[in-house]
């Protein structure tokens, strides 16, 4: 998983209608040529700073907010630095956002939220950006692109601060997944849907967002496509979603329950395919051997309810969570998973 830094990172974005007053976005076809050229100079400068590893750098160009408190920033340079050392680098698409009139809230912490609303090449279609606690200023959002055999993306947030763009936020992020990018699991979604393997056609549309999507507070016209196939399409188990609050109860041998609070998919242990990532509800831990014995049991509990499964990953992850604990995560290939 990757590690995220600035404003609003955590955001689960709902698509807004109508535009919000005072907040203005500028595509880079509607820049004035000295604005889209700085814009892009302050992009690929930032971007081979984190090519390079240069974190001490990059903090000297960051807002004090996050300059203060760098350890989520740093570590997300360090993790990035090596994947894409020696790749070339080119500027994908830049936005000004303009919330010099923003109303702060009461206690002066920002704004709720920022909406900025984007027409691309005076089309229907659009990216939105909605940004929570903002405060007033001159904002910007780039993405560049990063060539190779496994391709990255950086985004970032810049707030401009006496004329100079400072970084307000990092959001670097591979573009493939097990050796495939976004709309190859987009495609392969509805192949899947078509084959009624409805659980295997919900996560691969979860991987392709993964892959597509910039950052959490970026939302497109194409994005909501995305999610209204991922929503029309999906099993009825999962069409309000799984949490904490409502979990999916699954029911395994002996009448045993496991409840699974999150569901998801991660390429970590192979380059054949991805592995289902779910995240499972305990009271109690239990040693080390008795947690990895429960985890391998949730496993086969999955997989007998959806036996599809089987055929369209590598495997399970199972992050057992239990409240004042550690977790304990296991992961298994699909033919060490017991029937």
């Amino acid at each position: 998983m990757t590690a995220k830094a600035g404003f609003g990172a955590a955001l689960v974005v709902a698509l807004l209608c109508g535009a919000a007053a005072g907040e203005v976005c500028t595509t880079q076809s509607q820049m004035q040529p000295a604005q889209r050229s700085a814009l892009v100079q302050a992009a690929l400068d930032f971007a081979r700073r984190v090519q390079g590893g240069d974190s001490s750098g990059v903090r000297s160009l960051t807002i004090a907010q996050y300059a203060q408190d760098f350890g989520g920033i740093a570590g997300a340079i360090a993790d990035t630095s090596p994947k894409i050392k020696g790749s070339a680098l080119q500027v994908e698409s830049i936005y000004l956002l303009d919330a010099s009139v923003l109303k702060p809230t009461a206690n002066g912490t920002g704004a709720e939220a920022a909406q900025f609303f984007c027409s691309l090449n005076q089309t229907a279609a659009e990216t939105q950006f909605l940004i929570p606690g903002l405060p007033p200023g001159q904002y910007a959002f780039a993405v560049v692109s990063v060539a190779g055999n496994a391709p990255w993306q950086l985004s970032f947030l810049f707030q401009q601060e006496q004329g100079q763009w400072k970084m307000a936020g990092f959001y670097p992020k591979p573009l493939t997944a097990a050796g495939h990018d976004g709309l190859w699991y987009w495609t392969t979604a509805r192949t899947l849907v078509k084959q009624k393997h409805l659980w295997s056609g919900w996560l691969y549309y979860l991987q392709a967002e993964m892959l597509l999507r910039p950052a959490g507070f970026v939302t497109s016209t194409h994005f909501e496509k995305l999610r209204a196939e991922q929503s029309a399409d999906a099993p009825p188990a999962l069409s309000e979603g799984v949490s904490t609050e409502a979990p999916l109860v699954v029911k395994g041998k002996g009448e045993a329950e496991y409840h699974f609070t999150g569901l998801a998919t991660d390429d970590s242990f192979s380059k054949e395919n991805i592995d289902v990532m779910a995240h499972l509800k305990v009271d109690q831990m239990g040693d080390a051997a008795a947690a990895r014995q429960h985890n391998i049991e949730a496993m086969s509990a999955l997989l007998a309810a959806y036996p599809e499964l089987r055929q369209n990953f590598h495997g399970v992850w199972i992050i057992a969570e239990a409240a004042g604990q550690s977790p304990v995560a296991t992961e298994l290939s699909m033919a060490e998973i017991p029937s």
